[in-house]
């Protein structure tokens, strides 16, 4: 009897989706940060053994969005939600529930699928009591919830025991990806994120939530090098100067640190060619946020 199913994590903004993903999947598939809203774009990532394969389906945190971008986001992570087998509804332990969980619990109650409890970052948290509170709140709240499983995704604790309450709960079926397939989205994509994330990691809070970044070229050269361009989108001249840094320091430092990465996740020689591109107010552009941020096949029906 094999099993398998497409398993959706929803959760407000920064409470570890992505890290538990990581740590499940036990080797790094989607970008983190301690930026909020870090996930803008959905991504499938494949867990597959010998019994069962898990789909785990990461998407941008569910929030009330300020701009057009947000907009796209919140669409990205309610259909996220939708036409899968099982929800896992991630809170953070070490912060008390907050309009936001509420606004979460919402989304995930409406949508009728039976629902995991995640409670994350139980390591930072002395008072189990708390963890007990928090489940009974969101019970409350939430008319879905299936199970309660308390993990520290950081710590790896407990999280042989999620994997076993959603096995338990997904149906029989086919495998729907290769064995050795751990993403559905291509290398541009995994490349283009890696770029941010070291952006997001060495810049400060002026550039985060504007910047983007576009793979314009992608070749494997003869030498087996492989030949990266890509774009980083800013909304200001300043931040465009904050990226380049002084004497060019800064791009250096995010193409050294993005360039080991790619390297490792492809196991290629990269050459990679950055470049920093203004283009004012995009994440208001409806053709920005279609065309080069992706969000058109998304939101396709």
């Amino acid at each position: 009897m094999f099993k398998s199913g497409f398993v959706a994590l929803a959760g407000k903004p920064n409470v570890g989706k992505s890290t538990l993903i990581n740590a499940i999947m036990m080797k790094k598939v989607t970008i983190v940060s301690e930026k909020p809203q870090t996930t803008r774009n959905r991504i499938n990532c494949i867990y597959t053994t010998e019994k069962f394969q898990i789909i785990f389906v990461d998407a941008p945190g569910i929030h009330k969005p300020l701009h057009k971008l947000g907009e796209y986001m919140l669409k990205v992570a309610i259909r996220a939600l939708k036409g899968i087998d099982l929800i896992l509804f991630v809170v953070d332990a070490e912060r008390p529930l907050s309009k936001a969980d509420e606004y979460v619990a919402k989304y995930v109650s409406e949508s009728g699928t039976s629902t995991i409890l995640v409670i994350n970052k139980i390591d930072l948290v002395n008072d189990r009591s708390t963890i007990s509170a928090i489940e009974k709140k969101i019970e409350g709240l939430c008319s879905t919830i299936v199970d309660t499983i308390a993990v520290s995704a950081l710590k790896g604790d407990n999280l042989d025991k999620l994997i076993d309450s959603i096995v338990e709960r997904l149906p029989e079926g086919p495998k729907f990806y290769p064995d050795d397939m751990i993403t559905d989205r291509p290398t541009s994509f995994i490349a283009a994120e890696i770029i941010r994330e070291k952006i997001l990691h060495l810049t400060r809070e002026e550039i985060p939530h504007s910047v983007a970044v576009i793979i314009e070229d992608m070749i494997e050269r003869n030498n087996g090098v492989l030949y990266i361009r890509a774009n980083i989108i800013v909304e200001r001249d300043s931040q465009k100067g904050i990226i380049i840094g002084k004497d060019g320091q800064m791009i250096k430092k995010i193409g050294i640190l993005s360039r080991e990465e790619i390297e490792f996740f492809t196991s290629k020689k990269v050459f990679l060619d950055l470049h920093v591109k203004v283009r004012k107010n995009w994440r208001n552009d409806d053709f920005s946020l279609l065309n080069v941020v992706g969000f058109k096949n998304e939101l396709k029906d």
